[in-house]
């Protein structure tokens, strides 16, 4: 064939093209001079070697564009070039600051926290490191020369390796290169100062410069100082990248295919205060834009009452002036109901799990109401059907403190499990379709509502007893009494719930989950966050990080039939059970 002979270049390619898989997309920043976006060919070449497919992305500030390119990525490369403007750090410039690249700064700096809040894998390389540092929250040294005792600068072709870094061994970097010092090249002046909360320094040169950083919430971001794209030995940072796209890219898929439901949340808390439900509202845990960047379609919101102690009256527990709970109850589903209706065209109200599944059908996240305390009745067993009409798809019974439903975990034993007016309680939510939640109810009313129900019961926001020895999780013996009745136990993310010291964790809430699954069965088992009610922990902060759970399933191979069962196939099973006798009953 000849070189120039285009035809058969074209019948090569469309011979392979019905065998061609798909090759995750890696956006690489581009580096702007001279009035033209330009990239060193090292970049592209390594993506291709590495079995993805590289874009370039100009820098362009328009936020549309931003948003529509982080759309068409599975993947993110911050390229090298000239210094980051200090201000945008808090910094004002050392007389030692070198060309600042103003085109680039401010659309880079965007497109870095729209991808974190996106959970899209991140490689950061030279100056991309320094603008992972000033987006998330970290600094940078203007001039490390001053501190630098090793030439970190280069006039030698650039695929020689200069000088050595030491890497942790507690880090990704040391699982890709297998070795704790390796050799690299070096062009930088400026270095990161202080990596932010978001990240961890995993390789110093000698000299102590902070030469790479990943992130420490378990995301898919890593940050080096060199330039691997230059010389053979960079390739495994590549790779790297290209199979964390490829995971990515696997997790939104499923998640277009999967309904993902979590089944408490304490938002409404706030919604009173003012928040605003359409933005990405730092007030709150879920919210609207929150919701799309973990990919989250649907969550239980709940009305949670705060149980007074002896001597306390519920008016002064809560900020607003209302008669009782009842009304404040209503006050929150009122809030909700405004926000929904002003936001419309994006979510709805669902009742069942069939309008869950027609909203994910139209492209609309669902709320579901709830109730968090039994305290909302007001001791009136007629107020359920107030409730059942509004919509209310479940009711933990008490929170923390007994109330005339049943004593709590947290509780004095009032009535020794179940009251007789708990008993007619649960008989009544049965008949009108409402799910018994036993999360925050003593063991002994625990065992009493598995015997006085006639349906399968939920615990919405629990975890496990074996795991973290707290009186609000659930012991084994619980969980298997639960499973025996068809019921549903789903682990909760409230930190103090899932490990008795230190920080929890993303992997300590897998792990629960897991225990849960060896005791329970698959069948048996979700996720009920807690956000906004102090749920959340490194790795699932918010709703935008769910879709990092999902990724942790993908990572331990559980099927796509029990992803779902996980993410609210189970729970929306036993709802189906709980609402098809109040069909048949009318």
């Amino acid at each position: 064939m000849g070189k120039f002979e285009l035809q058969s270049y074209l019948d090569k390619v469309y011979a392979r093209f019905p065998e061609a898989a798909y090759q995750p997309v890696i956006g690489i920043t581009g580096n702007f001079e001279d009035i033209t976006c330009k990239l060193s060919q090292g970049y592209y070449q390594s993506v291709v070697a590495a079995g993805g497919v590289p874009m370039i992305i100009p820098p362009v500030e328009d936020a549309n564009t931003l948003v529509n390119t982080l759309d068409r990525i599975d993947a993110l490369i911050l390229s090298g070039g000239g210094d980051i403007n200090p201000l945008f750090g808090g910094d004002e410039p050392s007389p030692r600051l070198r060309g600042i690249n103003q085109k680039r700064d401010l659309p880079e700096l965007m497109i870095t926290r729209l991808a974190y809040n996106r959970q899209i894998p991140i490689l950061g390389i030279c100056r991309g490191i320094q603008t992972l540092a000033i987006a998330l929250g970290g600094k940078v040294a203007q001039d490390i020369s001053i501190q630098a005792n090793i030439k970190h600068s280069q006039e030698a072709d650039r695929a020689e390796q200069t000088h050595s870094v030491k890497i942790d061994e507690d880090s990704v970097l040391y699982r890709l290169y297998g070795e704790e010092k390796i050799y690299v090249n070096s062009f930088h002046h400026q270095a990161v100062k202080d990596p932010g909360d978001k990240f961890r320094v995993v390789a110093k040169s000698s000299d102590g410069i902070i030469e790479a950083m990943e992130s420490s919430e378990f995301k898919s971001i890593i940050g080096v100082q060199w330039h691997p794209e230059c010389f053979e030995e960079g390739m495994p940072l590549f790779r790297w990248l290209v199979e964390e796209a490829k995971a990515f890219r696997r997790a939104n898929e499923l998640h277009d295919r999967v309904l993902t439901l979590d089944t408490h949340c304490d938002t409404p808390m706030f919604f009173p205060q003012g928040i605003h439900f359409d933005h990405r509202d730092s007030k709150i845990l879920v919210d609207l834009h929150k919701m799309s960047e973990g990919r989250q379609d649907a969550t239980i919101m709940v009305a949670y009452l705060p149980q007074p102690k002896i001597g306390e009256t519920f008016s002064s527990l809560v900020d607003f002036d209302v008669p009782g709970p009842l009304e404040y109850a209503d006050l929150i589903f009122d809030k909700i109901e405004e926000i929904v209706e002003a936001n419309r065209q994006y979510i709805s109200i669902a009742r069942t799990p069939g309008d869950l599944y027609e909203d994910k059908r139209h492209g609309r996240k669902s709320i579901m109401l709830g109730i968090e305390n039994g305290l909302a009745l007001n001791g009136q067993l007629q107020n359920l059907q107030h409730f059942a009409q509004r919509g209310v798809v479940y009711m933990t019974l008490c929170h923390n403190g007994d109330n005339e439903i049943c004593d709590s975990a947290r509780g004095c034993n009032t009535h020794g499990g179940v009251s007789r007016f708990g008993e007619q309680v649960i008989r009544e939510m049965n008949r009108l379709g409402i799910m018994v939640d036993l999360s925050h109810a003593a063991e002994k009313s625990f065992y009493d509502a598995l015997d006085i129900s006639s349906l399968p019961i939920v615990c919405s926001h629990s975890s496990c007893r074996a795991l973290c020895d707290h009186p609000r999780n659930l012991t084994d013996d619980q969980m298997r009494a639960l499973a025996a009745k068809g019921g549903v136990a789903q682990t909760t993310l409230y930190p103090g719930f899932l490990k008795k010291d230190g920080e929890a964790t993303i992997m300590d809430a897998i792990a629960h989950l897991e225990h849960a699954i060896k005791i329970m069965g698959i069948d048996h088992v979700g996720l009920g966050t807690d956000f906004d009610g102090d749920g959340g922990v490194r790795g699932l902060a918010d709703a935008s990080e769910l879709i990092n759970f999902t990724r942790q399933l993908l990572a331990r191979r559980y099927s796509e039939r029990d992803i779902q069962k996980i993410w609210g196939g189970n729970f929306l099973r036993v709802m189906g059970i709980v609402q098809k006798k109040l069909v048949i009953s009318n």
